[in-house]
């Protein structure tokens, strides 16, 4: 059954993790007034008006990358003045990896009727999308917003849809993988066959294993808990594991992490955050400068801008994040030529 929705109370505009206690108190409803009217209803609205905007939050799963998204979402909306339980409206809700349960969380917005709807994650998009098609969505984290049929066009996207990708170079990837490790010939991938901006990302990557000579082999989980048996499956059928951006591998990292380091197979990981949590390496964003972005595209559409209008963007600064520890618990050594380009090594 889907869990109550709530206001979150601010405490600072600084990065924070939020408890999930704290979104989950009773919401109250709100009638918005503004300057400006979309065809579906909605308002523009500005820090300060009598009646605060609505922002109606939701998001596939909780992990580090994603969180970040959403604390770097609220950051950015408290720095144009939209002061939560004050000046704004917030509601925040995660499907907790369920797609019924994301289905469920959109109704709920569109009988709410927010000002606002920010979807992060691909499964979250397409069920706001289908079911609340009336209100105005800004997404996040979506790999592939046209393959998900999220929008037409990235340029104008159109209707009341815009938002920001994040497609990880799967290229840039591979070329990282075999720097670090070059006997490496075979590339277990790890992902939810179920989830569209996945299957999108491993499309892209056997284009880019293709043009290295290097060999992919799949291994497709429907839920977390098939994660771990997924990644003892690639034993003996890879010389190491890719974790892409995707959501279902990247919420049970840590049981992939084990199988690399008691079977010295190397993992590696298409976010910064998941080397964080142990694997070897990634050249990623920084999500919480990605939620910031999200963040951007909402204050503009609560400006009265209509999303349709806006295009589609992508963040393109890219760090490399290393953790020294964990490769040396997979039997990896990192070249010094390799450490020495990194933002951030972990030891």
């Amino acid at each position: 059954m889907m869990k109550p929705l709530g206001l979150i109370q601010p405490q600072s505009d600084r990065p924070v993790r939020w408890p999930l206690f704290l979104g989950r108190s009773t919401i109250a409803a709100t009638t918005l007034t503004g300057l400006f009217t979309y065809g579906c209803g909605q308002t523009a609205t500005t820090p300060g008006q009598a009646k605060a905007p609505a922002i109606a939050v939701t998001q596939i799963v909780e992990h580090p990358s994603l969180n970040a998204v959403r604390d770097g979402l609220k950051a950015e909306l408290i720095q144009a003045g939209y002061q939560p339980d004050q000046t704004l409206k917030w509601q925040w809700e995660s499907a907790q990896g369920n797609p019924s349960l994301a289905a469920q969380i959109a109704k709920k917005f569109a009988g709410d009727n927010p000002n606002v709807v920010v979807a992060i994650s691909t499964p979250s998009a397409q069920a706001v999308a289908a079911a609340a098609p009336k209100l105005p969505l800004v997404f996040s984290t979506v790999t592939d917003p046209l393959g998900a049929k999220l929008v037409s066009n990235l340029q104008k996207p159109g209707g009341l849809i815009t938002g920001v990708s994040d497609l990880t170079p799967v290229d840039k990837h591979l070329q990282l993988i075999t720097q670090i490790t070059p006997k490496v010939k075979r590339i277990g991938v790890l992902y939810n066959a179920g989830e569209s901006n996945s299957v999108s990302l491993v499309k892209l990557l056997k284009a880019a294993a293709a043009n290295q000579k290097l060999e992919v082999v799949e291994a497709t989980v429907a839920n977390t808990s098939e994660v771990a048996n997924a990644a003892k499956s690639l034993i003996g059928r890879t010389d190491a594991i890719y974790i892409p951006t995707d959501n279902t591998a990247v919420s049970a990292l840590e049981s992939v992490i084990q199988v690399g380091v008691q079977n010295k197979l190397p993992v590696y990981a298409g976010d910064n955050d998941s080397v964080e949590r142990g694997a070897i390496a990634s050249l990623g964003f920084d999500y919480y400068d990605v939620g910031r972005q999200t963040g951007k595209l909402v204050v503009r559409v609560l400006r009265g801008e209509k999303p349709g209008e806006i295009a589609v963007e992508t963040p393109t600064k890219l760090n490399l994040t290393i953790n020294a520890k964990s490769a040396q618990q997979m039997g990896v050594t990192v070249p010094e030529k390799v450490l020495s380009q990194a933002a951030k090594v972990i030891k």
